[in-house]
């Protein structure tokens, strides 16, 4: 008997640098409140995934970092400034502690956020699902290995 795994889901977003600073200072403006307005609808929560990098490495750093397969791939993302600009403008909506959810959720979400797309108030917005065939993985950690 094969077991498969449930889809589920993330809705991200891409902000200019002035929302980002916002929402990640918990600043209210026109655009952080349409952004949580729609987040707290759906109860989830906008996470900056510079911060979340950072929050991994630090956990990684207290706890051994080798039982964290991620962690030179995830701390080479942060220690880099080309690619820290473009993560602190990335967010991903979070469901409490779950960074994915299940797809009717996710579009419903999704389909809120696109007006503020259309609107012009976010840059990007991106539905993807756990499928690893569908999205692009981080380099094996071996790559990492001197």
């Amino acid at each position: 008997m094969k077991i498969t795994q449930e889809r589920l889901y993330q809705v991200r977003i891409r902000v200019s640098g002035k929302t980002s600073h916002a929402l990640r200072a918990k600043e209210h403006n026109a655009v952080t409140k349409s952004i949580l307005s729609i987040s707290q609808k759906f109860d989830v929560s906008p996470v900056c995934t510079f911060d979340a990098f950072c929050e991994y490495c630090k956990e990684a750093e207290e706890n051994g970092i080798e039982n964290y397969s991620l962690y030179h791939w995830t701390k080479s993302i942060i220690t880099n400034l080309d690619k820290r600009d473009k993560h602190l403008k990335s967010f991903a909506f979070y469901k409490g502690l779950n960074q994915v959810y299940k797809k009717e959720i996710a579009d419903a979400l999704y389909s809120e956020l696109k007006e503020l797309l259309e609107e012009g108030l976010i840059e990007e917005l991106n539905l993807i699902d756990n499928n690893p065939k569908n999205n692009p993985q981080p380099p094996t950690v071996k790559m990492f290995k001197k």
